[in-house]
């Protein structure tokens, strides 16, 4: 049992954590300060190209994406370590192409599909959204009721859809419908590619949402999609949206242990520093109980979710561990960025300091991609032989 990442995979995580150090973090004073008037957590335009530039010139472009396609198509394994070293800022840049979506296509896409959308997408060329969650689904994926009934060469989808990241910005989005109301998710749910400029597709509302972030809600009203737009066969769209759904948690755990380590560096930096009551509070027993625990539960966290990573990698199930990951790193992180703005005092919970928005995000990923009551609904029926 190899519990080391491989030299290649070791000298591409080196990398990122330079870009991260070198490139995102030095934004996040500009980053926050354009929050905190007022405006939402992005990039401006002149930066996240002088980023793109930056990446793409260090190789970091389309790593996980097939080699002919122009990818280095590394495992999930290696994208671990990718994604934690990113998950040390909170300037909000993403390497291209966006991993889960990037994933379904890879699963499910056409020739024809394969050249006018995954190519393009793995070049950064295009930005993509997924429509899964509706008003009354909740976290439920098979509660949806947006239909989409087949009419001659088409599909005529009716609905709505909410929680969607860049609905806004996306130049097609994969809508996941209802096509056999009977069978539900056991063989009536499809999935769709639906252009920004498709009649019948309205973005309605922006919605705020913690840290400067926003999601979005759309409506299908009679919005006609060509049948050679349906991603994957008819009715079988449930399995490739969980494989899809399996690498974006994979994902958020990364994010979390490297927010958490941020957090715990943040306490050993500050902690010997500063003194209260004639002693440093590196000698408060609280404060070392905190580093403590804060860096055997990051352990933890590391070794579970490459563990996850490496069963996808070889094809096997890992969907008990998927959610373990999930719940237990974004509560983990939450705890330690928690107890990181504690020993910071009033200065934690100023946005000068990156602590407020790693909590902000953090919170956000205790709920998006299925909320840690749900994963624990999981996680225990499938050990009781209750899954359905």
């Amino acid at each position: 049992m190899n519990f080391q990442l491989d030299e290649d995979h070791r000298m591409l995580k080196d990398l990122v954590a330079r870009f991260v150090r070198e490139d995102l973090q030095p934004l996040e004073p500009s980053v926050m300060a354009r929050e905190a008037a007022g405006g939402r957590l992005s990039l401006t335009d002149e930066e996240r190209t002088r980023l793109d530039s930056k990446a793409k010139q260090l190789g970091l472009w389309g790593l996980d994406a097939p080699a002919e396609l122009g990818g280095a198509d590394l495992p999930v394994s290696a994208m671990v370590g990718v994604n934690e070293e990113l998950g040390r800022t909170i300037t909000p840049y993403r390497l291209a192409p966006d991993s889960p979506n990037l994933r379904m296509l890879l699963l499910t896409a056409t020739p024809a599909q394969r050249e006018r959308y995954l190519a393009p997408y793995v070049r950064g060329e295009t930005v993509s959204a997924i429509g899964i969650s509706e008003p009354g689904a909740g976290g439920d994926p098979a509660g949806m009721i947006t239909r989409a009934v087949r009419d001659g060469d088409d599909w005529v989808v009716n609905g709505r859809k909410i929680w969607i990241s860049r609905a806004d910005e996306a130049d097609w989005t994969i809508l996941m419908a209802v096509t056999d109301k009977a069978k539900g998710a056991r063989g009536g749910i499809s999935a769709f590619i639906v252009d920004r400029d498709t009649p019948g597709f309205n973005v309605l509302r922006r919605i705020p949402m913690l840290g400067g972030h926003s999601t979005y809600e759309i409506a299908l009203e009679d919005c006609r999609v060509p049948h050679a737009q349906m991603l994957g066969e008819e009715g079988k769209g449930f399995a490739p949206m969980q494989e899809r759904l399996s690498t974006r948690r994979v994902q958020m755990a990364a994010w979390c242990i490297g927010r958490a380590q941020r957090a715990l560096d943040m306490i050993c930096d500050y902690a010997p520093q500063r003194s209260t009551f004639g002693a440093p509070l590196a000698e408060r027993q609280a404060i070392q109980w905190w580093v403590a625990d804060a860096a055997t539960k990051i352990h933890a966290c590391r070794l579970m979710t490459y563990e996850a990573a490496s069963r996808i990698d070889r094809g096997d199930q890992a969907r008990t561990q998927v959610s373990m990951i999930k719940v237990y790193a974004t509560e983990m992180a939450w705890e330690i960025i928690d107890r990181a703005m504690q020993t910071f005092g009033a200065m934690g919970m100023t946005k000068e300091l990156p602590l407020q928005q790693m909590a902000n995000e953090t919170r956000l990923m205790r709920v998006y991609e299925g909320p840690s009551e749900v994963h624990r609904w999981v996680i225990a029926r499938d050990l009781l032989g209750l899954r359905r």
